[in-house]
Protein backbone atom coordinates (compact mmCIF):
# COMPACT_ATOMS: atom_id res chain seq x y z
CA UNK A 1 0.00 0.00 0.00
CA UNK A 2 1.37 3.26 -1.26
CA UNK A 3 2.04 6.66 1.19
CA UNK A 4 -0.27 8.32 -1.61
CA UNK A 5 -3.15 5.70 -0.78
CA UNK A 6 -2.94 6.72 2.45
CA UNK A 7 -2.82 10.62 2.03
CA UNK A 8 -6.13 12.45 2.07
CA UNK A 9 -8.61 15.02 3.41
CA UNK A 10 -11.55 14.44 5.07
CA UNK A 11 -14.28 16.69 5.67
CA UNK A 12 -17.15 17.07 8.27
CA UNK A 13 -19.62 19.69 9.72
CA UNK A 14 -19.03 18.08 13.50
CA UNK A 15 -16.51 15.90 14.35
CA UNK A 16 -16.56 13.92 17.28
CA UNK A 17 -13.05 13.42 18.45
CA UNK A 18 -13.45 11.49 21.46
CA UNK A 19 -14.11 12.31 25.54
CA UNK A 20 -12.29 14.28 27.76
CA UNK A 21 -11.29 13.54 31.18
CA UNK A 22 -14.58 15.43 32.63
CA UNK A 23 -16.28 12.75 30.54
CA UNK A 24 -17.50 14.91 27.91
CA UNK A 25 -17.49 14.81 24.29
CA UNK A 26 -15.19 17.13 22.67
CA UNK A 27 -16.85 18.43 19.15
CA UNK A 28 -14.54 20.41 16.50
CA UNK A 29 -17.47 21.75 13.75
CA UNK A 30 -16.62 22.99 10.21
CA UNK A 31 -13.17 20.79 10.35
CA UNK A 32 -10.60 19.38 7.76
CA UNK A 33 -8.76 15.48 8.66
CA UNK A 34 -5.64 15.81 7.25
CA UNK A 35 -4.24 12.36 6.66
CA UNK A 36 -0.78 11.73 5.86
CA UNK A 37 0.92 7.69 5.79
CA UNK A 38 -2.33 6.71 7.38
CA UNK A 39 -2.14 9.15 10.49
CA UNK A 40 -3.76 12.12 11.29
CA UNK A 41 -1.31 14.75 10.78
CA UNK A 42 -3.42 17.92 10.95
CA UNK A 43 -6.63 18.88 12.09
CA UNK A 44 -8.14 22.65 11.43
CA UNK A 45 -10.59 24.88 9.23
CA UNK A 46 -10.62 23.35 5.51
CA UNK A 47 -8.99 26.85 4.11
CA UNK A 48 -6.18 26.25 5.98
CA UNK A 49 -5.56 22.83 4.14
CA UNK A 50 -5.72 24.25 1.00
CA UNK A 51 -1.56 25.75 0.59
CA UNK A 52 0.00 22.91 -1.00
CA UNK A 53 -2.64 19.83 -0.07
CA UNK A 54 -4.94 20.35 -4.08
CA UNK A 55 -3.68 17.44 -4.91
CA UNK A 56 -4.87 15.11 -2.43
CA UNK A 57 -8.40 13.24 -2.50
CA UNK A 58 -11.05 15.22 -0.72
CA UNK A 59 -14.22 13.21 0.91
CA UNK A 60 -17.12 14.27 3.22
CA UNK A 61 -18.32 17.71 3.47
CA UNK A 62 -20.51 20.14 5.82
CA UNK A 63 -23.52 17.43 5.97
CA UNK A 64 -21.21 14.91 7.53
CA UNK A 65 -20.21 13.32 10.74
CA UNK A 66 -16.99 12.16 11.67
CA UNK A 67 -16.21 10.03 14.44
CA UNK A 68 -13.45 7.18 15.58
CA UNK A 69 -14.28 3.95 13.84
CA UNK A 70 -15.72 1.60 16.33
CA UNK A 71 -14.27 -1.59 17.68
CA UNK A 72 -16.26 -4.96 18.17
CA UNK A 73 -14.01 -5.51 21.38
CA UNK A 74 -15.60 -9.46 21.41
CA UNK A 75 -16.76 -11.42 18.61
CA UNK A 76 -16.40 -15.26 17.45
CA UNK A 77 -16.80 -16.49 14.12
CA UNK A 78 -19.43 -14.89 10.89
CA UNK A 79 -22.46 -17.67 10.33
CA UNK A 80 -24.62 -16.92 13.26
CA UNK A 81 -25.96 -20.54 15.33
CA UNK A 82 -29.59 -18.58 14.29
CA UNK A 83 -28.46 -18.99 10.87
CA UNK A 84 -27.03 -22.86 11.45
CA UNK A 85 -30.34 -24.41 13.05
CA UNK A 86 -29.43 -23.90 16.32
CA UNK A 87 -31.66 -22.44 18.92
CA UNK A 88 -31.12 -19.55 21.44
CA UNK A 89 -30.84 -21.81 24.71
CA UNK A 90 -28.54 -21.25 28.15
CA UNK A 91 -25.02 -20.95 27.67
CA UNK A 92 -24.61 -24.67 28.64
CA UNK A 93 -26.83 -25.97 26.21
CA UNK A 94 -26.19 -23.46 23.35
CA UNK A 95 -22.55 -24.31 22.89
CA UNK A 96 -22.53 -27.98 22.67
CA UNK A 97 -24.68 -27.79 19.52
CA UNK A 98 -21.97 -25.79 18.10
CA UNK A 99 -20.16 -29.22 16.85
CA UNK A 100 -23.12 -29.82 14.66
CA UNK A 101 -23.25 -26.38 12.68
CA UNK A 102 -21.84 -26.56 8.73
CA UNK A 103 -18.92 -24.52 7.88
CA UNK A 104 -18.33 -22.12 5.31
CA UNK A 105 -14.78 -21.73 5.24
CA UNK A 106 -12.35 -19.73 7.35
CA UNK A 107 -11.69 -16.69 4.91
CA UNK A 108 -16.19 -16.75 3.93
CA UNK A 109 -16.96 -16.87 7.36
CA UNK A 110 -14.74 -13.96 7.98
CA UNK A 111 -15.60 -11.71 5.65
CA UNK A 112 -19.16 -12.21 6.39
CA UNK A 113 -19.37 -10.94 9.37
CA UNK A 114 -16.90 -8.29 8.67
CA UNK A 115 -19.31 -6.75 6.11
CA UNK A 116 -21.61 -6.24 8.84
CA UNK A 117 -19.30 -4.72 11.04
CA UNK A 118 -17.79 -2.45 8.46
CA UNK A 119 -20.76 -1.39 6.67
CA UNK A 120 -22.05 -0.50 10.25
CA UNK A 121 -18.52 1.64 11.51
CA UNK A 122 -16.67 -1.04 13.45
CA UNK A 123 -13.41 -1.06 12.05
CA UNK A 124 -11.28 -2.91 14.46
CA UNK A 125 -12.33 -6.45 16.05
CA UNK A 126 -11.03 -8.37 18.57
CA UNK A 127 -11.42 -11.83 16.50
CA UNK A 128 -11.46 -15.22 19.22
CA UNK A 129 -11.54 -18.01 17.47
CA UNK A 130 -13.70 -20.89 19.04
CA UNK A 131 -11.42 -23.32 19.72
CA UNK A 132 -7.96 -25.20 18.22
CA UNK A 133 -8.41 -28.12 15.95
CA UNK A 134 -6.21 -30.75 14.82
CA UNK A 135 -2.16 -29.99 15.45
CA UNK A 136 -0.32 -26.97 15.19
CA UNK A 137 0.04 -27.15 11.03
CA UNK A 138 -4.04 -26.62 11.25
CA UNK A 139 -3.39 -23.93 14.03
CA UNK A 140 -1.36 -21.97 11.80
CA UNK A 141 -3.14 -22.68 8.85
CA UNK A 142 -6.85 -21.79 10.29
CA UNK A 143 -5.34 -18.34 11.93
CA UNK A 144 -3.91 -17.26 8.49
CA UNK A 145 -6.93 -17.47 6.74
CA UNK A 146 -8.66 -15.21 9.38
CA UNK A 147 -5.98 -12.93 9.32
CA UNK A 148 -5.73 -13.09 5.30
CA UNK A 149 -9.24 -12.32 5.01
CA UNK A 150 -9.55 -8.97 7.21
CA UNK A 151 -6.64 -7.81 5.42
CA UNK A 152 -8.70 -8.19 2.10
CA UNK A 153 -11.68 -6.56 3.73
CA UNK A 154 -9.38 -3.90 5.23
CA UNK A 155 -10.29 -4.03 9.14
CA UNK A 156 -8.08 -3.77 12.04
CA UNK A 157 -7.85 -7.08 14.40
CA UNK A 158 -6.71 -8.81 17.60
CA UNK A 159 -6.60 -12.30 16.95
CA UNK A 160 -6.71 -14.84 19.74
CA UNK A 161 -8.05 -18.18 20.18
CA UNK A 162 -10.11 -19.51 23.16
CA UNK A 163 -7.67 -21.88 25.07
CA UNK A 164 -8.91 -24.73 27.36
CA UNK A 165 -7.01 -28.21 29.03
CA UNK A 166 -10.47 -29.00 31.09
CA UNK A 167 -13.87 -29.64 31.36
CA UNK A 168 -15.20 -29.24 27.89
CA UNK A 169 -18.31 -29.79 28.10
CA UNK A 170 -19.49 -29.45 32.13
CA UNK A 171 -18.23 -27.58 35.15
CA UNK A 172 -16.24 -31.21 35.96
CA UNK A 173 -14.47 -33.54 34.66
CA UNK A 174 -15.68 -34.67 31.10
CA UNK A 175 -15.71 -38.24 32.25
CA UNK A 176 -18.84 -38.95 33.63
CA UNK A 177 -20.80 -37.18 31.40
CA UNK A 178 -19.06 -39.06 28.54
CA UNK A 179 -19.51 -42.18 30.24
CA UNK A 180 -23.33 -41.53 29.94
CA UNK A 181 -23.38 -41.16 26.43
CA UNK A 182 -24.42 -44.24 24.23
CA UNK A 183 -21.06 -45.41 23.64
CA UNK A 184 -20.83 -44.70 19.64
CA UNK A 185 -21.83 -41.19 20.62
CA UNK A 186 -19.11 -40.94 23.91
CA UNK A 187 -15.96 -42.40 20.74
CA UNK A 188 -17.31 -39.68 18.76
CA UNK A 189 -17.07 -36.88 20.90
CA UNK A 190 -14.10 -37.91 23.13
CA UNK A 191 -11.35 -37.20 20.43
CA UNK A 192 -12.87 -34.36 19.79
CA UNK A 193 -12.53 -32.19 23.16
CA UNK A 194 -8.83 -31.68 23.09
CA UNK A 195 -6.17 -30.53 20.13
CA UNK A 196 -3.50 -32.71 18.99
CA UNK A 197 -0.31 -31.67 21.34
CA UNK A 198 -2.45 -29.42 22.95
CA UNK A 199 0.21 -28.27 26.09
CA UNK A 200 0.41 -25.08 27.39
CA UNK A 201 3.80 -24.33 26.07
CA UNK A 202 2.63 -25.70 22.81
CA UNK A 203 -0.10 -22.93 23.05
CA UNK A 204 2.72 -20.24 23.92
CA UNK A 205 5.06 -21.61 21.19
CA UNK A 206 2.17 -21.20 18.72
CA UNK A 207 1.08 -17.41 19.64
CA UNK A 208 4.67 -16.89 19.34
CA UNK A 209 5.34 -17.83 16.27
CA UNK A 210 1.90 -16.79 14.98
CA UNK A 211 2.96 -13.00 16.13
CA UNK A 212 6.72 -13.66 14.73
CA UNK A 213 5.18 -14.61 10.76
CA UNK A 214 2.90 -12.00 11.15
CA UNK A 215 5.45 -9.11 12.63
CA UNK A 216 5.37 -6.65 9.63
CA UNK A 217 1.43 -6.74 9.95
CA UNK A 218 0.42 -3.57 11.23
CA UNK A 219 -3.21 -4.17 11.49
CA UNK A 220 -2.85 -7.38 13.82
CA UNK A 221 -2.35 -7.78 17.20
CA UNK A 222 -1.96 -11.29 18.51
CA UNK A 223 -3.58 -11.96 21.61
CA UNK A 224 -4.45 -14.53 24.35
CA UNK A 225 -7.90 -16.24 25.17
CA UNK A 226 -7.89 -18.30 28.02
CA UNK A 227 -11.45 -19.54 27.40
CA UNK A 228 -13.13 -19.18 30.99
CA UNK A 229 -12.13 -19.67 34.74
CA UNK A 230 -13.60 -23.46 34.60
CA UNK A 231 -12.33 -24.53 31.23
CA UNK A 232 -8.50 -23.54 31.83
CA UNK A 233 -7.05 -25.53 34.72
CA UNK A 234 -4.33 -23.32 37.04
CA UNK A 235 -1.00 -24.07 35.43
CA UNK A 236 -2.74 -23.23 31.92
CA UNK A 237 -3.52 -19.77 33.53
CA UNK A 238 0.02 -19.02 35.00
CA UNK A 239 1.64 -19.91 32.17
CA UNK A 240 -0.68 -17.63 29.78
CA UNK A 241 -0.40 -14.91 31.77
CA UNK A 242 3.74 -15.28 32.01
CA UNK A 243 3.85 -15.30 28.41
CA UNK A 244 1.12 -12.54 27.77
CA UNK A 245 3.08 -10.41 30.03
CA UNK A 246 6.51 -10.96 28.57
CA UNK A 247 5.18 -10.71 24.47
CA UNK A 248 3.68 -7.57 25.56
CA UNK A 249 0.10 -9.17 24.42
CA UNK A 250 -3.00 -8.78 26.07
CA UNK A 251 -5.10 -11.09 27.40
CA UNK A 252 -8.74 -11.44 26.52
CA UNK A 253 -11.01 -13.81 29.32
CA UNK A 254 -14.57 -14.72 29.00
CA UNK A 255 -15.45 -14.76 33.11
CA UNK A 256 -18.64 -15.43 35.14
CA UNK A 257 -21.15 -14.88 32.31
CA UNK A 258 -23.60 -17.18 34.17
CA UNK A 259 -24.58 -18.18 36.92
CA UNK A 260 -23.59 -21.15 37.21
CA UNK A 261 -20.05 -20.20 36.56
CA UNK A 262 -19.58 -18.10 39.75
CA UNK A 263 -21.28 -20.95 41.42
CA UNK A 264 -18.30 -23.41 40.16
CA UNK A 265 -15.83 -20.57 41.28
CA UNK A 266 -17.16 -21.03 44.72
CA UNK A 267 -17.10 -24.31 45.12
CA UNK A 268 -14.41 -25.23 43.76
CA UNK A 269 -12.00 -22.49 45.44
CA UNK A 270 -13.54 -21.15 48.21
CA UNK A 271 -13.91 -17.61 46.67
CA UNK A 272 -15.14 -15.56 43.74
CA UNK A 273 -13.64 -16.23 40.23
CA UNK A 274 -11.98 -12.39 40.43
CA UNK A 275 -9.99 -12.88 43.14
CA UNK A 276 -8.97 -16.39 42.57
CA UNK A 277 -7.26 -15.33 39.71
CA UNK A 278 -6.08 -12.42 41.54
CA UNK A 279 -4.28 -14.95 43.88
CA UNK A 280 -2.69 -16.50 40.63
CA UNK A 281 -1.28 -13.05 39.89
CA UNK A 282 -3.19 -13.05 36.81
CA UNK A 283 -4.40 -9.67 36.99
CA UNK A 284 -3.45 -6.61 35.58
CA UNK A 285 -4.06 -3.53 32.94
CA UNK A 286 -3.06 -5.87 29.75
CA UNK A 287 -6.45 -8.23 30.96
CA UNK A 288 -10.00 -7.99 29.58
CA UNK A 289 -12.46 -9.88 31.19
CA UNK A 290 -15.88 -10.38 28.50
CA UNK A 291 -18.81 -10.79 30.07
CA UNK A 292 -18.52 -10.23 33.95
CA UNK A 293 -22.85 -10.38 34.58
CA UNK A 294 -21.86 -12.15 37.73
CA UNK A 295 -19.49 -10.70 40.36
CA UNK A 296 -19.96 -10.87 43.61
CA UNK A 297 -19.09 -8.44 46.31
CA UNK A 298 -15.35 -7.06 46.43
CA UNK A 299 -14.67 -7.95 42.97
CA UNK A 300 -15.57 -4.60 41.40
CA UNK A 301 -12.62 -3.29 43.82
CA UNK A 302 -10.25 -6.17 43.17
CA UNK A 303 -10.82 -5.38 38.97
CA UNK A 304 -10.38 -1.46 39.56
CA UNK A 305 -6.78 -1.97 42.20
CA UNK A 306 -4.97 -4.34 39.01
CA UNK A 307 -6.24 -1.65 36.34
CA UNK A 308 -8.30 -4.41 34.57
CA UNK A 309 -10.90 -4.13 31.59
CA UNK A 310 -14.47 -5.59 31.45
CA UNK A 311 -16.21 -5.85 28.17
CA UNK A 312 -19.77 -5.32 28.27
CA UNK A 313 -21.58 -7.66 25.78
CA UNK A 314 -25.34 -6.88 26.09
CA UNK A 315 -26.87 -8.67 23.38
CA UNK A 316 -25.66 -12.37 24.54
CA UNK A 317 -26.32 -11.53 27.67
CA UNK A 318 -29.93 -10.97 27.15
CA UNK A 319 -30.44 -13.19 24.46
CA UNK A 320 -28.95 -16.17 26.04
CA UNK A 321 -30.62 -15.56 29.58
CA UNK A 322 -27.21 -15.09 31.62
CA UNK A 323 -27.33 -11.78 32.77
CA UNK A 324 -25.93 -8.15 32.78
CA UNK A 325 -23.05 -7.07 34.17
CA UNK A 326 -23.10 -3.59 36.36
CA UNK A 327 -21.87 -1.93 33.91
CA UNK A 328 -22.84 1.80 35.65
CA UNK A 329 -21.00 0.74 38.92
CA UNK A 330 -18.14 -0.71 37.23
CA UNK A 331 -17.70 2.67 35.44
CA UNK A 332 -18.70 4.97 38.37
CA UNK A 333 -15.48 3.26 39.69
CA UNK A 334 -13.47 4.07 36.91
CA UNK A 335 -12.98 0.61 35.89
CA UNK A 336 -12.85 0.69 31.92
CA UNK A 337 -15.71 -0.48 30.25
CA UNK A 338 -15.60 -1.96 26.43
CA UNK A 339 -18.39 -3.31 23.85
CA UNK A 340 -18.60 -6.35 22.51
CA UNK A 341 -21.28 -7.70 20.06
CA UNK A 342 -20.00 -11.63 20.97
CA UNK A 343 -21.83 -13.79 18.31
CA UNK A 344 -24.27 -11.34 17.25
CA UNK A 345 -26.33 -8.96 18.47
CA UNK A 346 -30.32 -8.42 19.14
CA UNK A 347 -30.71 -8.49 15.55
CA UNK A 348 -28.52 -11.35 14.92
CA UNK A 349 -26.00 -9.08 13.16
CA UNK A 350 -23.26 -7.15 14.03
CA UNK A 351 -24.09 -3.61 14.31
CA UNK A 352 -22.25 -1.84 16.74
CA UNK A 353 -24.37 1.07 16.58
CA UNK A 354 -27.65 -0.85 17.50
CA UNK A 355 -25.50 -2.69 20.37
CA UNK A 356 -24.28 0.74 21.69
CA UNK A 357 -28.27 1.60 21.72
CA UNK A 358 -28.86 -1.71 23.82
CA UNK A 359 -25.97 -1.44 25.86
CA UNK A 360 -27.24 2.06 27.49
CA UNK A 361 -30.82 1.50 27.90
CA UNK A 362 -30.33 -1.90 29.77
CA UNK A 363 -28.10 0.07 32.43
CA UNK A 364 -30.64 3.18 32.80
CA UNK A 365 -32.24 2.13 36.28
CA UNK A 366 -35.32 2.96 38.09
CA UNK A 367 -34.24 5.69 40.71
CA UNK A 368 -34.18 9.69 39.66
CA UNK A 369 -30.49 10.41 41.00
CA UNK A 370 -28.14 7.18 40.24
CA UNK A 371 -25.10 6.81 38.50
CA UNK A 372 -26.32 5.69 35.08
CA UNK A 373 -23.41 6.27 31.81
CA UNK A 374 -24.42 8.98 29.29
CA UNK A 375 -24.19 9.01 25.69
CA UNK A 376 -20.69 10.49 25.24
CA UNK A 377 -19.23 7.46 27.97
CA UNK A 378 -21.15 4.81 25.92
CA UNK A 379 -19.86 5.92 23.01
CA UNK A 380 -16.07 5.86 24.03
CA UNK A 381 -16.28 1.98 25.46
CA UNK A 382 -17.39 1.51 21.56
CA UNK A 383 -14.45 3.76 20.61
CA UNK A 384 -11.29 4.43 22.80
CA UNK A 385 -11.46 2.00 25.56
CA UNK A 386 -12.09 -1.07 22.79
CA UNK A 387 -9.01 0.05 20.71
CA UNK A 388 -7.13 -0.35 24.18
CA UNK A 389 -8.90 -3.65 24.72
CA UNK A 390 -7.25 -4.93 21.21
CA UNK A 391 -3.58 -3.30 22.30
CA UNK A 392 -4.00 -0.12 20.27
CA UNK A 393 -4.40 2.22 22.90
CA UNK A 394 -2.98 5.42 21.88
CA UNK A 395 -2.87 4.40 18.10
CA UNK A 396 -6.81 4.61 17.21
CA UNK A 397 -9.86 5.49 18.99
CA UNK A 398 -9.58 9.32 18.50
CA UNK A 399 -9.56 12.11 16.06
CA UNK A 400 -6.75 13.55 17.24
CA UNK A 401 -3.21 14.35 15.26
CA UNK A 402 -0.93 10.94 15.41
CA UNK A 403 -3.31 8.88 15.97
CA UNK A 404 -4.31 6.23 12.90
CA UNK A 405 -6.95 7.33 10.79
CA UNK A 406 -9.83 5.33 11.24
CA UNK A 407 -12.84 7.30 10.73
CA UNK A 408 -16.39 6.74 10.68
CA UNK A 409 -18.32 9.95 7.98
CA UNK A 410 -22.21 9.69 8.62
CA UNK A 411 -24.80 11.44 6.75
CA UNK A 412 -26.23 13.53 8.56
CA UNK A 413 -29.62 14.37 6.68
CA UNK A 414 -30.12 10.57 7.56
CA UNK A 415 -30.06 10.69 11.28
CA UNK A 416 -31.60 13.74 11.78
CA UNK A 417 -34.77 12.75 9.30
CA UNK A 418 -37.36 14.89 9.19
CA UNK A 419 -36.20 17.39 11.89
CA UNK A 420 -34.00 17.36 15.17
CA UNK A 421 -33.69 20.47 16.97
CA UNK A 422 -30.03 21.88 16.85
CA UNK A 423 -29.92 21.54 20.84
CA UNK A 424 -29.98 18.53 20.92
CA UNK A 425 -26.31 17.22 21.38
CA UNK A 426 -24.85 15.51 18.69
CA UNK A 427 -23.22 12.42 20.28
CA UNK A 428 -26.75 12.07 21.38
CA UNK A 429 -27.76 12.02 18.12
CA UNK A 430 -25.17 9.22 17.51
CA UNK A 431 -26.18 7.49 20.35
CA UNK A 432 -29.74 6.98 19.58
CA UNK A 433 -30.65 7.86 15.96
CA UNK A 434 -27.50 6.99 13.99
CA UNK A 435 -28.38 3.32 12.62
CA UNK A 436 -25.72 1.61 9.83
CA UNK A 437 -28.31 3.41 6.75
CA UNK A 438 -26.39 6.57 7.63
CA UNK A 439 -22.68 5.33 7.37
CA UNK A 440 -21.84 6.95 4.55
CA UNK A 441 -17.60 6.03 4.17
CA UNK A 442 -15.11 4.81 6.41
CA UNK A 443 -11.45 4.66 6.68
CA UNK A 444 -8.85 2.42 8.00
CA UNK A 445 -5.45 4.09 7.83
CA UNK A 446 -6.66 6.64 5.72
CA UNK A 447 -7.80 4.37 3.17
CA UNK A 448 -11.47 4.32 2.04
CA UNK A 449 -13.01 0.99 2.82
CA UNK A 450 -16.49 1.69 2.83
CA UNK A 451 -17.70 3.84 -0.01
CA UNK A 452 -21.71 5.19 -0.31
CA UNK A 453 -22.68 2.59 2.56
CA UNK A 454 -20.87 -0.41 0.73
CA UNK A 455 -17.70 -2.01 1.59
CA UNK A 456 -15.15 -1.35 -1.55
CA UNK A 457 -12.32 -4.07 -0.81
CA UNK A 458 -14.29 -7.08 -1.82
CA UNK A 459 -17.58 -7.73 -3.72
CA UNK A 460 -20.08 -8.44 -1.09
CA UNK A 461 -22.65 -9.94 -3.02
CA UNK A 462 -20.19 -12.55 -4.54
CA UNK A 463 -19.10 -13.38 -0.45
CA UNK A 464 -23.18 -13.74 -0.22
CA UNK A 465 -23.72 -15.98 -3.11
CA UNK A 466 -21.46 -18.06 -2.28
CA UNK A 467 -22.13 -18.67 1.35
CA UNK A 468 -26.00 -19.13 0.33
CA UNK A 469 -24.45 -21.69 -2.30
CA UNK A 470 -22.46 -23.39 0.28
CA UNK A 471 -25.32 -24.09 2.78
CA UNK A 472 -28.14 -24.78 0.46
CA UNK A 473 -26.12 -27.79 -0.59
CA UNK A 474 -27.21 -31.09 0.95
CA UNK A 475 -25.42 -32.23 4.19
CA UNK A 476 -22.69 -34.49 3.53
CA UNK A 477 -22.18 -37.90 5.40
CA UNK A 478 -19.52 -36.59 7.98
CA UNK A 479 -22.03 -33.16 8.41
CA UNK A 480 -25.59 -35.41 9.09
CA UNK A 481 -23.08 -37.46 11.78
CA UNK A 482 -21.94 -34.40 13.75
CA UNK A 483 -25.83 -33.40 13.66
CA UNK A 484 -26.75 -37.13 14.79
CA UNK A 485 -24.15 -37.05 17.71
CA UNK A 486 -24.90 -33.78 18.97
CA UNK A 487 -28.86 -34.66 18.84
CA UNK A 488 -28.30 -37.70 20.85
CA UNK A 489 -25.99 -36.39 23.42
CA UNK A 490 -28.11 -33.43 24.00
CA UNK A 491 -30.58 -35.24 26.49
CA UNK A 492 -27.82 -36.43 28.68
CA UNK A 493 -25.80 -33.09 28.71
CA UNK A 494 -29.36 -31.55 30.04
CA UNK A 495 -29.71 -33.89 32.95
CA UNK A 496 -26.14 -33.70 33.88
CA UNK A 497 -26.48 -29.93 34.16
CA UNK A 498 -29.68 -30.53 36.73
CA UNK A 499 -27.59 -29.69 39.57
CA UNK A 500 -26.78 -26.36 38.49
CA UNK A 501 -30.02 -25.34 37.77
Amino acid sequence: MSAQMNDCIILAGTALMGVNPAGEMQLRHDVAIRVHNGVIAQIGPERGMLGGNEHLPRYGGKDYIAMPGLVNSHHHFGITPLMAGVPFEPLEFWLPQFRAMRSVGHRLDTLYSAIEMLESGTTSVQHIASALIGGPDDWHGAADQVIDAYGEIGMRMGYSVMLRDQNILSYDSDTALLDSFPSHVRDWFAPRLHPKGGTPQAYVEFHSDLAKRHAANPHLRVNYAPANLHWCSDALLETIGGAAREAGAQVHMHLIETRRQAQYARERFGTSAVKHLDSLGFLGDHVTFGHCNWLEEGDAEVLAGCQCSVCHNASSGQRLGSGKAAVADLVARGIPVALGIDQSNIADDRDMLLEMKLAWALHRGTEMFNNRFDAAQTIRMATETGAKTLGYGGLTGRLECGQQADVVLMDRAKIERPFVDPRTPVSELILHRARKEAVEMVFVDGQVVVEHGKVTRVDREAVMAEIRDILSQPYTAAQEEALNMVTQAMPKIRAHYARFA
